[in-house]
Order: structure tokens, then sequence, then C-alpha cells
């Protein structure tokens, strides 16, 4: 298969990995949205305090009665809700992070190459089980991600995602 290159920034291939992990968990397609919507912009935000781009914020302990659940994804532990329709979301900041916006944008940002690159991840997912898999899952997307500057100047920009790397991976 011809190798496919991408031009993409990091922020969607994480989604769509984090999502792509969260429905090998077991999670229903909106939900692993949701969730994949809120590992990456952790993962953002961690990277803007760390580039100095942003400040750390103090968080208001929220009441234990609040989140009806805990899940983990890559690491990260995240309150889950429902929504009016009875589906459950991961909670970014108190607030239920909806699944459709998430959908719309993997569309957007791997245009006609978004099958191809959703089949490339998924092969690799399905050579692990579940739980090693979100185990192991953040590695092995920092091994096939685009590379980009590490300080400021990668910021936002974009790099090349090779399909191949991921194909190898699952090899």
């Amino acid at each position: 298969m011809p190798s496919a290159q991408i031009r993409v920034n990091r922020a969607p291939v994480l989604t769509l990995w984090a999502a792509i992990v969260a429905e090998r968990l077991g999670h229903p397609r909106e939900t692993a949205l949701s969730l994949a919507s809120v590992v990456a912009g952790t993962a953002a935000r961690a990277k803007a305090r760390r580039l100095g781009l942003a400040e750390e914020k103090q968080h208001e302990p929220r009441p234990a009665a609040s989140a009806q659940a805990v899940t983990s994804l890559l690491g990260r532990d995240i309150p889950l809700t429902h929504d009016s329709d009875g589906v459950v979301l991961a909670e970014r900041d108190g607030r239920p992070a909806a699944a459709a916006p998430v959908a719309a944008y993997l569309t957007r940002a791997f245009g006609p190459h978004f099958g191809e690159t959703r089949a490339a991840m998924e092969a690799l997912a399905d050579g692990f089980a579940p739980e090693e898999l979100n185990r192991l899952g953040f590695r092995l997307y920092e091994r096939f991600r685009p590379e980009v500057p590490q300080d400021v100047s990668g910021w936002g920009a974009k790099g090349w995602l090779d399909l191949d790397l991921i194909r190898e991976a699952a090899g």
C-alpha cells in the first residue's frame, strides 16, 4: 500500500486515536468522541502551560455527588455525565463535551484521508487487548504523531502524519 502522508496538526491526531482507544474499551462512538475531546484538550492545556502560553488554573473542588462515574483513558481520569438523551459524555470543566462537534472537527482535519487514517489506527488498536492498549496508547501515539517544533513555534503547527508508521506499528 502506498504511503499516505497527511499534513495535519497533532490535536486531531490525538483526538482520533483517543476515540479509537475508547471504542476498543467498549465505549459507544458518541461517548468515545466526547472522551477523546477531553483527552486532547487536557494535553493541549498541559503543553500550553509548559510553553508558557497559559497559566495554571486553580480548580474549585467539585461536589462528589456531581460526577456519576469516572473512566480512565490514556492515563487521564475523566468524569462522566449523561446528556438529555441519556448518552454518556465526558465532562470538560464540569460541562458535558458534545460528540457531534468532535466528529465534524475530525472530518475537516483529515479531509479525504479520514477513512484511511481511521482504518490504520483501528488496525493498530486491534493488535492489543483493550486494557493494554489503554495503558500503552499514549506512548504509541507519541511514536506516530506528526513532528512539529517542540518550542512555541510548534504550537498549532501542522506536521506530516505518516500512515505507514501507524501500519508498521500494527504490523
